[in-house]
């Protein structure tokens, strides 16, 4: 799995506005959920609750973190309402690109990725 550099910063917001917001312990709930959300994609890229977002582009799927939600028990807890998505996709056959991480009340056609990890000239 590569994460594309808009997704990186969309990870490292998310974590923030979290912790300064919520605290530690949210914080970590939420870590924990996106490292499950991200081992189940690695496992099944095309599972059942993900969703073909061809009207994206090419091969862009979408995958909503309360999905994993039941998976990403923490010593804190779950977090309650996952509100988080991820975009994605093949970048080849068994390797995805993370393309974004988006709050799911954003206007999604003015936060498509540029890439998908793929930055570095892999299509």
């Amino acid at each position: 799995m590569h994460c594309g550099l808009s997704a990186q910063a969309d990870i490292i917001k998310i974590i923030a506005y979290t912790d300064e917001n919520f605290g530690r312990g949210a914080r970590r709930r939420d870590e924990q959920l996106l490292v499950t959300a991200f081992r189940d994609l690695s496992q099944d890229p095309t599972r059942p609750d993900s969703i073909d977002r061809a009207e994206l582009g090419l091969g862009i799927r979408s995958f909503h973190l309360r999905r994993s939600r039941t998976r990403a028990k923490h010593a804190s807890g779950l977090v309650v309402q996952p509100r988080h998505f991820i975009l994605y996709r093949y970048l080849e056959p068994s390797l995805i690109g993370i393309g974004r991480v988006l709050h799911d009340a954003v206007d999604l056609e003015r936060h498509l990725p540029s890439a998908f990890g793929d930055e570095s000239g892999r299509s």
